[in-house]
């Protein structure tokens, strides 16, 4: 009997479809990564300039990116 190939569904891991805040974080990130931006500071900057807002519509640091990460992660 043969074992079907194994392949990964998008977004396999959700339990709900993305909220509008995560695709405009995720369309932003990706849109740094099209410019070369690959470092944590770098994609700071560039979130801080271009948006979405931080949570609770602060500033990002590296520190709330990480945490923020984090959470839509878990």
């Amino acid at each position: 009997m043969r074992t079907p190939d194994l392949y990964n569904e998008t977004h396999q891991s959700r339990t709900a479809p993305p909220t509008s805040y995560e695709g405009l974080l995720g369309d932003s990130i990706e849109r740094a990564y099209a410019q070369g931006i690959h470092d944590l500071e770098g994609l700071v900057k560039y979130l801080n300039d271009a948006g979405p807002s931080g949570p609770n519509g602060q500033r990002w640091t590296e520190q709330s990116f990480q945490q923020e990460m984090a959470r839509l992660g878990a």
